[in-house]
């Protein structure tokens, strides 16, 4: 008894140790699994080539010529410039930070019947949670808000399907792309503090279409 309330205190004592292994639900396993059976290569090829669009490289090259674009126009595009890259920039640290802190087996590295129907192989193994791509669309759909409603809900129909792309190809659970798109739109609203976007933008926006 003596032996096993002592074993019992010192796991309590001890610190969590790191990294955090994240377990997926089982709503993402059951997602998962049907998507194994019943993908085809070709839906797919044509997911893999769209999550593209959410990649932080390709993000960050678009954030980089955007601020350049701003430079030469008015305050308030110059601080929306000023808001997209660096919002860019914190969303495409801060999933390399997380995954640091957290494991998380990807599903594509669980499914042998998922790659015959035409899963491919995404990132590294325990890199599941979050999901970056999800991160930047989430912040993406976040800044929309100061746009007029026709290109903010084009905007954000946008970055919710290029952040369910990351599921279609069993690159992220569902739970990941949820977590990922949240934090994005912590971020993007967080940053404001900072930048003051989107002061102005709206009036801006008025008188350059008018």
């Amino acid at each position: 008894m003596f032996r096993i309330t002592r074993l019992s205190a010192r796991r309590i004592g001890r610190r969590p140790s790191f990294p955090v292994t994240v377990r997926p639900t089982r709503a993402d396993v059951a997602l998962a699994h049907s998507i194994a059976r019943n993908t085809a290569p070709a839906p797919e090829q044509v997911a893999r080539a769209l999550t593209w669009g959410a990649d932080e490289k390709v993000l960050l090259v678009v954030a980089a010529v955007g601020w350049l674009a701003c430079r030469g126009c008015g305050v308030p595009l110059r601080r929306a410039g000023n808001h997209a890259l660096l919002v860019t920039v914190a969303a495409s640290l801060l999933p390399h930070g997380l995954k640091l802190v957290f494991d998380q087996t990807r599903p594509d590295r669980r499914t042998v019947i998922g790659h015959i129907h035409g899963v491919p192989l995404s990132g590294k193994r325990k890199d599941a949670f979050p999901s970056g791509h999800a991160l930047h669309m989430g912040a993406l759909a976040s800044g929309a808000s100061a746009l007029p409603p026709g290109p903010r809900q084009a905007i954000r129909a946008i970055a919710v399907g290029l952040s369910l792309t990351r599921i279609v190809i069993l690159a992220h659970w569902a739970s990941d792309v949820v977590a990922g798109f949240a934090l994005g739109a912590v971020l993007e609203r967080a940053f404001r503090l900072w930048t003051g976007y989107p002061n102005g933008i709206s009036r801006e926006d008025d008188h350059a279409h008018s």
